[in-house]
């Protein structure tokens, strides 16, 4: 007796829930921007973040001051020209011209050979060969500096491998390196970026559409109906997020497959604790979006609130585009506020790495102990509501 007393509890309360999904789907359906957003918009993301954001770079714009007008520097310039890293654009005549190829960003680097370059290689001296970079990007000038440096190395160890085979010296190697990239052989910057593009269009999915779904209820009268009606807190809260997280999840997996054939992406990890940690975030993202709805009462401010309370900081703070370890040490325990920083580590663990749950347990616990919060806050937040009526 007992038992089925509680079954049909229970049964009640799931079907309150369901017929609040079932409301929320309906008017979703009817919003035709807000499901632009939720499905077009991840498209154009993605896009935009593979083909456009890009931390490699390639076709730097070169020009060559050759005072030498030898065999060595003709030699050089052939070897940057023949990689895809430079793009030989012109020859300058005079030291003057270097500044205005600089200036009118028509060279992002130039390369100065020295009159006496032959003599000194020929002589055993040590040749200086100058590299001026526009510096005004300091990451693309870093990269330009290490492919300049990288380049001559290779020149250099050409160079003694040479005169050692001209004069029959053994060439002797003490330790040979043998670099080997794991997770990401090819070093691709978009395979990097998608787990944290995840990331930003879920809380985008749940944050921002459930906490403006909420208060547009309040500014046309309807929720103080639901209020007065048998349905609680609780069980309006998670009929609310139960669309939005089926949602979140079909953008995801809709992410994922496309990557994989614009990218080659592809899931190393476990499919089902994908979906469970996925899951998760979703759930996390919902509470703060309803936490948000309960304390803004028009839509403007619960976008600007959830704007500011998630989307900035799920790009800025989550480790998405710009690594944590490079922040100041207080900036790095900000960081902590915002699931997606978790979340993003959970992605690139499970897709990149193929490592199980003993590998970023600690961020699953933190997103579970996030959402708990915010949806008890945001439940004793809609029942002072509900007392007022």
């Amino acid at each position: 007796m007992f038992l089925f007393i509680c079954w049909r509890k229970a049964s009640k309360v799931i079907e309150r829930i369901l017929a609040i999904s079932k409301k929320e789907i309906l008017q979703l359906m009817r919003d035709k921007r807000m499901l632009f957003v939720l499905f077009v918009f991840p498209v154009i993301l993605l896009a935009i973040f593979g083909y456009a954001i890009n931390f490699d770079v390639h076709h730097v714009k070169l020009y060559v001051f050759d005072q030498a007008k030898s065999v060595e520097s003709r030699n050089i310039v052939r070897m940057l020209g023949s990689s895809s890293y430079f793009d030989i654009e012109g020859y300058l005549s005079k030291d003057s011209e270097i500044k205005g190829v600089l200036d009118t960003k028509k060279a992002q680097c130039v390369i100065s050979f020295p009159v006496d370059l032959d003599k000194k290689l020929n002589s055993g001296q040590n040749a200086t060969v100058q590299i001026l970079i526009d510096g005004v990007d300091g990451n693309t000038a870093s990269l330009i500096a290490n492919y300049m440096n990288s380049a001559t190395r290779a020149y250099n160890n050409k160079i003694i491998k040479e005169f050692f085979s001209k004069n029959g010296i053994p060439i002797y190697t003490p330790i040979s390196l043998e670099t080997i990239f794991w997770f990401n052989p090819e070093l691709k910057s978009t395979l990097f970026l998608i787990p944290g593009l995840i990331a930003m269009i879920l809380v985008i999915t749940a944050v921002i559409s459930i906490s403006l779904s909420i208060v547009r209820e309040k500014e046309r009268g309807t929720i103080e109906q639901i209020y007065v009606s048998p349905t609680k807190s609780l069980e309006l809260l998670l009929g609310k997020s139960i669309p939005y997280s089926v949602i979140g999840l079909l953008i995801s997996a809709s992410i994922i497959i496309v990557s994989h054939f614009m990218f080659g992406l592809t899931i190393k990890g476990n499919i089902l604790l994908l979906l469970f940690t996925t899951l998760l975030f979703l759930f996390a993202a919902s509470n703060l979006g309803i936490f948000v709805s309960s304390i803004a009462d028009s839509q403007q401010v619960a976008f600007q609130m959830a704007t500011l309370m998630s989307l900035l900081p799920s790009v800025i703070l989550s480790g998405f585009i710009f690594p944590i370890e490079s922040m100041p040490a207080f900036i790095q325990i900000i960081t902590n506020v915002t699931p997606a920083k978790f979340y993003v580590v959970i992605l690139r663990d499970i897709l990149l790495k193929g490592v199980g749950l003993e590998s970023f347990w600690p961020q699953t616990i933190y997103l579970l102990i996030f959402a708990l919060v915010f949806l008890l806050l945001a439940t004793i937040k809609n029942k002072k509501a509900e007392a007022q009526l």
